[in-house]
């Protein structure tokens, strides 16, 4: 290995495969059009590719189409399995799961509005 592979080698990024996680939407409209567009907005900054189940129906949907989790007509107390593969997934899967938590950030949004 040469100076500069070592040198980048730590750094590489992780293509270990899949990462998995599941989320409850706690927001009490669910993914209306706000907070599809801030979810697919989020999950197009990853290179990965990203896909959403909802209630464990078995189907997966593009994690980056607004129209394919917007028409999943997902509501509160749905529960989201977030899969991504590829570079970044780890982080992909954390940021979208995160974003959830904090009901799609339509709190502080509208808090600085009122």
């Amino acid at each position: 290995m040469t100076g500069r592979q070592a040198k980048h080698a730590g750094s590489a990024p992780r293509l270990a495969g899949p990462a998995c996680a599941r989320v409850e939407v706690t927001h009490d409209i669910g993914l209306h059009a706000r907070p599809s567009v801030v979810f697919t907005r989020l999950a197009k900054s990853f290179p990965c590719t990203i896909g959403v189940e909802v209630n464990g129906d078995g189907v997966w949907l593009n994690g980056k189409s607004i129209v394919k989790i917007m028409g999943a007509r997902i509501r509160k107390g749905f529960v989201l399995a977030i899969r991504a593969d590829g570079i970044g997934a780890e982080d992909a899967v954390k940021a979208l799961c995160a974003l959830v938590e904090r009901n799609f950030d339509e709190e502080k949004s509208h808090a600085r509005s009122a």
